[in-house]
């Protein structure tokens, strides 16, 4: 059976953790333990789901075959490197890292060690997200002209190392280069910082050149309550699909219809594909390759943020 563990147990580690012991009772995987920096928080999930809990996250290494890591986004690097270089496969919450640089050595660290590296991109997981990728590969709203996302919401008091644009902005990215296939050529962005009491920008409107395809994210950590929608136009209807109830409708001049969708925990589906792929040794839907093109565009629209003009992409 799979040895896993999660290192940083605060609100997205604390659901890896209780995903994975949902795991271990059908047999999938077996949670080894937990590890964080406050010990105290990493005891109490320990307990809660049956598991070892570890002062030290290094000291998971040669207990376990992979790992969840949910760290902040600046230890992600040195997180990871440490588990890579001992040949353990790593799932990394995303963002993949806080710069490109950061992102291209875990990424070769990741090919040298022969190890699966997987991005947490949980929106590619989303059952209505899954199922709008059939819609649009099958033409059924014919050629995709443009992509609105709307991603908003209350500051999470957790996030206190980047902005809106890399914490949220970068599902978006992800989700419609996943939709279309293709990579983004092209970023305009304007953003800013209304309320951030770290100064970092909580808002932001970015539009994406998918070349002849255009996406537009809004994002905010404003907007008292979450909304997480997404709009494709297409030449021949259009498609709406609201993440939250995973409810996925499409519309054209003679009808309206909603898919037939499954509702199950993206995460859930997140985690089992990242034991299927290092037990078979695929590789995962979300590569550390994909993660990296996330984060350069959502880093190159905080650029052509401060520049307030257009910034190219290339090389991607």
């Amino acid at each position: 059976m799979l040895r896993v563990g999660v290192i940083g147990v605060g609100n997205m580690g604390f659901h890896h953790a209780r995903i994975y012991s949902e795991l271990a009772k059908e047999g999938k995987a077996k949670l080894v333990g937990v590890a964080d920096a406050n010990f105290d928080r990493a005891k109490e999930v320990a307990e809660k789901f049956g598991t070892r809990v570890f002062n030290d996250y290094k000291e998971l290494v040669n207990e376990v075959d992979a790992v969840s890591i949910a760290v902040p986004t600046s230890l992600h690097k040195q997180v990871a490197l440490e588990f890579i270089e001992n040949g353990v496969h790593v799932l990394v919450e995303k963002p993949i890292a806080e710069s490109i640089e950061s992102a291209q050595e875990i990424i070769r660290a990741a090919r040298k060690n022969n190890v699966t590296l997987m991005v947490g991109h949980v929106e590619r997981f989303n059952p209505g997200a899954l199922k709008l990728k059939e819609v649009l590969d099958e033409d059924l709203i014919g050629k995709v002209v443009t992509l609105t996302a709307k991603r908003v919401g209350p500051l999470p008091p957790q996030i206190k190392d980047v902005g809106v644009i890399i914490d949220l902005g970068v599902h978006d990215i992800d989700v419609m280069s996943f939709l279309l296939g293709r990579s983004v050529r092209k970023v305009y962005a304007k953003a800013g910082s209304a309320k951030n009491p770290l100064q970092l920008e909580d808002y932001a409107v970015i539009m994406l050149d998918f070349e002849n395809t255009t996406g537009i994210v809004e994002t905010n950590w404003l907007t008292p309550h979450k909304v997480r929608t997404l709009t494709v136009v297409g030449t021949e209807g259009i498609a709406e699909l609201d993440y939250i109830s995973q409810k996925l409708v499409l519309y054209n001049h003679e009808w309206i219809r909603e898919a037939k969708v499954q509702f199950k925990e993206p995460l859930r589906n997140e985690l089992e594909h990242f034991v299927e792929c290092v037990k078979k040794k695929e590789r995962p839907l979300v590569s550390g390759e994909e993660g990296l093109h996330a984060l350069m565009v959502a880093i190159k629209a905080l650029e052509s943020a401060n520049r307030n003009e257009p910034v190219e992409l290339t090389g991607i």
